[in-house]
């Protein structure tokens, strides 16, 4: 650039001056090309001396070259043969590699055929897992894998459904055996609890002390004898104790479980196993229609239910998820609630008492069992308090029927004792006290009948009856002192008080048996603070606490004696009747006999026995029946002269009827009861007296005048009473003539009775207009 840009001749001197420089590179390149001329020369000279030399040797190595590949052709042969050789050990050899990489995966193939074989299962779906992941990826070329891995898919589905179907069988078979496993475990649990009470019973020094009379040997010697028979069966059974697994083999379970989750489906299975077995809860809960008439339907219906609860107990402790804590609960409220339906429904068609005993028994073993296993059971003791009333309505029947044997058994007369063993097998029976009594000397007789002792001592054993149920209640000592007092006022107040009712309006029952039955009533009353004394030594709760029920023995035995004492009254009256029925009067008869009927001396007869046989009862009583009896007799008396059926009436009647109520009033004043005070009995007759006075007399124009004061001697007279007497005079001595030879000799005297008939008429005329 500055060759061409600096100066305009700068160009030419440029090419000068390479001009320059070319001649003296040619001149330097021919001086170096004579310097190697001569050796150039030598080495042309050398080289045609060489060509001869080179042919020579061409020809030689040609014949060489030939004569080296005829004898190569054999070595040529031989190393083909060892490439060949060669070859095939290289493939043999890749063979081998390829046979070691497939022989595990055959025998992985062949382990799971053999599993399957066996029935491993899981076992078997750990080898196709393995196979899987592991060997088929190695040789996934080779066809043979191929077909293994399309057979795999089919052989989880067999294992599937071959794990179903145990499972399937597996259920059939809890649902058979699970009233066995039921069984079982409700043994345990009762043996096991059964041993404890009786060790308690064992440890407690006072238990059992305070029983009555004989009873507590008895009770004590009955503790011993099954404490000692427990611990035998503890230790003849020691060894024998049988679980669920015992009974019934989890494995399809469990394998099918590990399968299902092995394959990702355990949701599934957990699901179909839930639904498969809420099915069989609600067949297990579905009891038999005739389950109520023996204890053996209950006892297997409970066996069933807890056997199917412990099965899931089981399940629930030894897999994880397969059933839950919720699920288990959820279960048990709905059976639950089933099972209380049931046993309500169906306890309501028991009626024997034990029956009903043995199914609170089995409730509380069922019950305790199930609490062993964690579900509440709170309810079902709830029920049993609700099948406790119902226990109690059935002894309540069973002891009406006890009690009307006894009453239809008694002889209603006193107990003779011949001795003292006598005497105090009745006292050991019945709380009976009399110091005058104990006084006398044998032979003698109790107050009370042979009921008595008897009535006491099924009240007892109503009691002991009522605490059986009492019994493994889990209830306090005063809960169950409650109890047993409410039950008993129960049997006292309405079915022996309904049997004493029963009883004395029966038809056969006399004066006599009613007069006992008051006795007996009055003993039994006595006797109830007895009973509370026993209650209160059966349970070890004093009286004095202060929610402690009293028994209402009192108010039933005063009942049954006021009954009694109303049925005594009726009979009276009743007998009174049945002798006013036999009565025969001549009512025209012109004179009296001169002495009292003989329908009424035997009246007063047997009014005069009866009244004897009184002496036992009660002051009060016996009056109050001789008043009774007085003045019924007197009301009929009474209502016989006022017969509208009666038309007519003679003096001779009226004198006769007179000397009648006399011996009435002469009963009377002869204190045929004693306790009656002044002349109180006889004024039982005194409307008849004054009546019969008035008559007597025919002192009209006194009863006339004083009629309405209250000094009037005939203040008893109802001028209606004496209207209607008078009248039936009237008309006998009209049709009778009687007065005829009156009227002659005095006919004042008639205009007089006309004259009082009408006084009497106008007075009657004026009460009823006032009233």
């Amino acid at each position: 650039r500055s060759v061409y840009d600096d100066q305009p001749n700068a160009h030419q001197k440029f090419m000068e001056k390479l001009d320059a420089c070319i001649r003296n590179h040619d001149r330097e390149i021919e001086k170096m090309c004579n310097f190697h001329h001569q050796g150039f020369v030598d080495a042309i000279t050398e080289l045609l001396k060489v060509r001869a030399d080179a042919e020579k040797l061409k020809v030689q190595v040609t014949d060489t070259n030939r004569r080296l590949q005829d004898a190569g052709k054999e070595v040529i042969a031989q190393t083909e043969e060892i490439i060949r050789c060669r070859v095939q050990q290289r493939n043999i050899t890749t063979v081998v590699e390829k046979l070691q990489l497939c022989l595990p995966v055959l025998e992985m193939y062949s382990k799971l055929k053999e599993q399957m074989s066996v029935k491993r299962y899981y076992s078997a779906l750990k080898t196709m897992e393995q196979l899987e992941n592991l060997y088929l990826p190695r040789v996934s070329q080779y066809r043979f894998c191929q077909i293994m891995m399309e057979n795999l898919p089919k052989l989880r589905e067999e294992i599937k459904e071959i794990s179903m179907s145990d499972l399937k069988d597996f259920l059939e078979s809890i649902r058979k055996h699970s009233d066995r496993i039921g069984e079982t475990a409700m043994k345990q649990a009762q043996q096991q609890k059964t041993f404890s009470t009786a060790l308690q019973k064992q440890n407690n020094v006072n238990y059992g002390r305070n029983m009555h009379l004989g009873r507590n040997r008895i009770l004590e010697s009955k503790n011993e004898i099954t404490l000692k028979r427990t611990f035998e069966d503890e230790d003849e059974h020691e060894e024998e104790v049988l679980t669920a697994q015992d009974l019934v083999d989890f494995s399809p379970v469990y394998r099918c479980l590990h399968i299902y989750s092995v394959l990702g489906d355990g949701e599934i299975f957990e699901n179909y196993y839930r639904k498969q077995r809420r099915k069989q809860a609600r067949l297990v809960l579905q009891p038999q229609s005739s389950m109520h008439e023996t204890v053996e339907g209950y006892r297997r219906y409970f066996s069933q239910i807890v056997g199917f609860f412990v099965v899931e107990d089981h399940i629930l402790h030894v897999t994880q998820g397969l059933v839950t804590r919720t699920y288990t609960d959820e279960l048990w409220n709905m059976a639950l609630s089933k099972i209380i339906a049931v046993l309500r429904t169906h306890s309501s068609y028991c009626s024997d008492p034990d029956l009903v005993l043995e199914l609170k028994n089995l409730i509380v073993v069922f019950a305790d069992t199930l609490q062993g296993y964690g579900f509440p059971v709170n309810r079902l003791f709830d029920l049993l308090f609700e099948i406790r009333d119902q226990y109690n309505e059935t002894l309540l029947k069973k002891w009406s029927g006890l009690f009307r044997d006894i009453f239809e058994a008694d002889n209603y007369s006193p107990i003779p004792v011949a001795n003292e063993d006598e005497y105090r097998i009745v006292i050991s029976k019945f709380p009976f006290q009399d110091p005058e009594l104990d006084k006398q000397s044998f032979p003698k007789k109790l107050p009370m009948s042979q009921s008595v002792p008897q009535i006491y001592m099924q009240v007892k054993e109503f009691i002991y009856a009522s605490l059986k149920f009492s019994e493994s209640l889990h209830r306090s000592s005063t809960e169950i002192d409650d109890m047993l007092r409410k039950s008993t006022n129960l049997l006292l107040t309405r079915t022996l008080s309904s049997c004493l009712q029963n009883l004395i309006k029966k038809p056969h029952i006399g004066l006599t048996e009613l007069v006992q039955i008051i006795i007996n009533t009055t003993h039994l009353e006595q006797a109830c603070k007895y009973l509370e004394d026993f209650i209160s030594n059966i349970t070890n709760i004093s009286q004095l606490t202060v929610h402690t029920a009293r028994l209402y023995g009192l108010s039933t035995f005063k009942d049954a004696r006021h009954a009694a004492e109303g049925e005594i009254y009726t009979k009276l009256n009743q007998k009174i009747d049945e002798f006013i029925q036999i009565a025969d009067y001549d009512w025209t008869m012109s004179e009296s006999d001169g002495r009292a009927s003989g329908y009424l001396m035997d009246l007063i007869n047997f009014l005069r026995s009866t009244f004897q046989v009184f002496t036992h009862l009660p002051g009060k009583v016996a009056q109050t029946a001789c008043m009774s009896a007085c003045q019924h007799l007197s009301m009929s008396l009474m209502q016989m002269l006022l017969d509208s059926e009666l038309k007519q009436i003679s003096m001779g009647a009226i004198q006769q009827f007179n000397l009648d109520v006399i011996q009435c009033e002469l009963f009377a004043s002869s204190e045929p009861v004693p306790g009656f005070q002044g002349d109180t009995l006889q004024l039982a007759f005194i409307d008849l007296r004054q009546l019969l006075d008035l008559f007597m007399v025919w002192d009209w124009s006194t009863y006339l005048a004083d009629y309405g004061q209250a000094t009037s001697k005939y203040l008893r007279v109802n001028p209606s009473t004496a209207l209607t007497l008078l009248e039936k005079m009237k008309d006998s001595s009209k049709k009778n003539n009687i007065f005829a030879q009156f009227r002659k000799n005095d006919r004042d005297k008639q205009k007089l009775i006309e004259t009082v008939v009408k006084q009497l008429r106008s007075l009657v005329n004026g009460m009823s207009q006032h009233t």
